[in-house]
């Protein structure tokens, strides 16, 4: 008995010392600096990713949810976040868990940037007309550049001026398009601008645009704003501004609508 007990405490003993240890390092100190950083290859002292719960995918019959720090800008209730004009309350008409156009163009009351994530989703109205008449509107970020959104399914019109065009500048690598009436997703990385003090661009602005999950746009360079019939240019404005969404004379239909401001790595 005293041979077990003696056993008995000596593994005791050994655990209490074991979890006295220090805990193992998680990277290395002794490795070459990344250049253009203060951080070690492979250094654990480097400040770990922030955590963010992913959202849930729609469906055509479900409205998904956006990530924890997600800015949600329509939640199908209401347009409160959003205006017309500079002293206007939005008019666009609320019901089932979408907006849909009605009244002019509509814009976030606050503004966001200088780099962006943005998520919407959309339908077009019952395919009616041609070309630039059928299910036009736009996502403007900053309130000047344009991603176009257009219902494009089986609908040939100018091709800066397709779905998830930069209109008037470059077409989209391929149509993902669904039919009229479908639930569509747009997702945008939008890299904001950076101006010198006496107004010349220091960095253009660049897109990033997955139609219904398929890559549009790649990592595409902005000539300037997006105007009807002319080139673009750049005219110099704030790191943020309002992201809107334009009324084209069209029934569309806007759901799911969240933004995520995106920071350097190592600044969470």
């Amino acid at each position: 008995m005293n041979r077990i007990l003696t056993i008995l405490f000596a593994s005791i003993a050994t655990v209490a010392f074991a979890d006295d240890k220090p805990a193992k390092p998680l990277g290395y100190q002794d490795t070459p600096i990344i250049p253009g950083t203060k951080w070690h290859v492979h250094d654990g002292e480097r400040p770990q990713p922030k955590v963010v719960t992913p959202g849930e995918p729609s469906t055509q019959a479900k409205v998904g949810t956006a990530p924890s720090d997600a800015v949600v800008l329509f939640d199908g209730k209401d347009v409160s976040k959003w205006r017309k004009g500079k002293d206007q309350d939005a008019t666009w008409k609320v019901e089932n868990g979408y907006m849909e156009v009605r009244g002019g163009d509509i814009m976030t009351r606050d503004e966001f940037g200088p780099d962006v994530q943005l998520h919407l989703e959309f339908a077009t109205p019952p395919a009616s007309g041609n070309g630039q008449g059928r299910g036009n509107s736009g996502c403007f970020l900053f309130g000047r550049y344009e991603i176009q959104i257009l219902d494009s399914y089986q609908n040939p019109t100018y091709p800066d001026g397709q779905a998830t065009a930069i209109y008037g500048q470059t077409p989209p690598l391929v149509n993902a398009s669904l039919k009229p009436g479908e639930w569509q997703t747009y997702d945008i990385i939008f890299e904001g601008p950076r101006f010198n003090e006496d107004g010349t661009v220091a960095k253009p602005a660049i897109a990033t645009v997955l139609h219904n999950g398929v890559l549009t746009q790649n990592h595409t360079v902005l000539l300037g704003d997006t105007p009807h019939r002319t080139v673009g240019k750049y005219n110099k404005h704030g790191e943020k501004g309002s992201i809107k969404l334009q009324d084209h004379g069209n029934p569309m239909r806007f759901r799911n609508l969240w933004i995520r401001e995106l920071k350097p790595v190592d600044s969470q």
